[in-house]
């Protein structure tokens, strides 16, 4: 049972900082990594995979520096979100590599156990600059599990992966959590995160935004004020009857046309936009979030 501990670790690059003051900690089963794109995933699992020293802070794993710690290696699996660069290999010459530079006992058994595990055994005497990019992600992964190691580390791992690929994938890594591994994923999409992971850990422009299971994380998000512009045939009409409405924190006219409202729960507001439409012999035509983004969601939180 291996855990991962940052303890206020940071990363910078002269005057850009990438991972700013991060505590957190990765315990056995499935975590996700969430964060919009730039926000910093790929700099902070490079820092756990022991591919980066922190600028400042610490990162250990069960306690030891994962930096120039050359057994804590031996002990996690990473994934990286970059495209493979030996196109010239069969698959299975790639992942044989990776099981001798670990210097296995048996680097073939070793090689097929993992391209089985990931259902590459048919295609892996092909050479990978002829495979898809869901295949290349697979590849990747059995070239991180030829050691069967006790932590996992994935950078966007469903990139690419096609639904029935992905669907694989996802039974794959909560298999591994039931196991008992450590497996942290990144993600800058909601679904893939709720399908697999059991800690959610959202991180927005280098910061640590928020930590729970998926449930608390959701209703975070869904606690914010939300806008949305509704289009109707008398604006003013609905906008004088919304003001009133317990759900609704601001109405505004727009410009071009429409009502501009701020909502403090949709659930509640999208029951009453009828009812309150009906009531007032007014047609809504289209109703269109104005900030549903991820950028938007994970700002509110940092903010929040």
């Amino acid at each position: 049972m291996s855990v991962l501990t940052l303890d206020t670790a940071s990363r910078w690059y002269g005057n850009v900082v990438a991972v700013n003051g991060i505590s957190m900690s990765v315990r056995p089963g499935v975590t996700g990594l969430l964060g919009p794109n730039g926000a910093g995933k790929t700099t902070l699992i490079a820092l756990m995979a022991g591919f980066l020293a922190p600028s400042a802070g610490t990162v250990t794993l069960d306690g030891e520096p994962v930096w120039r710690h050359t057994d804590a290696y031996r002990t996690i699996g990473l994934v990286p979100e970059r495209e493979l660069s030996f196109g010239y290999l069969t698959g299975r010459q790639f992942v044989r590599a990776n099981a001798e530079l670990h210097g296995l006992v048996e680097p073939g058994a070793s090689t097929e156990r993992a391209l089985a595990t990931v259902e590459m055994v048919e295609p892996a005497e092909r050479r990978i600059g002829t495979y898809s990019k869901g295949m290349r992600q697979r590849v990747k992964l059995a070239s991180a599990l030829v050691h069967d190691p006790a932590v996992l580390l994935l950078d966007e791992p469903f990139n690419g992966v096609d639904p029935r690929q992905r669907l694989h994938l996802m039974t794959l890594l909560r298999q591994m959590g039931v196991e008992g591994r450590t497996v942290l994923f990144s993600s800058h999409i909601l679904e893939e995160v709720e399908q697999v992971a059991r800690q959610i850990e959202v991180v927005v422009s280098g910061r640590h935004a928020a930590s729970g299971d998926f449930g608390q994380i959701r209703r975070l998000m869904t606690d914010r004020p939300v806008q949305y512009v509704v289009v109707c045939d008398d604006d003013r009409g609905l906008a004088g009857a919304l003001i009133a409405e317990p759900s609704v924190v601001a109405v505004s006219l727009r410009r071009g046309g429409g009502v501009e409202v701020s909502v403090s729960d949709f659930g509640s507001f999208a029951v009453r936009l009828p009812v309150v439409a009906r009531g007032h012999g007014i047609r809504i035509l289209e109703l269109t979030p104005t900030d549903e983004s991820l950028e938007s969601v994970f700002a509110y939180l940092v903010g929040g």
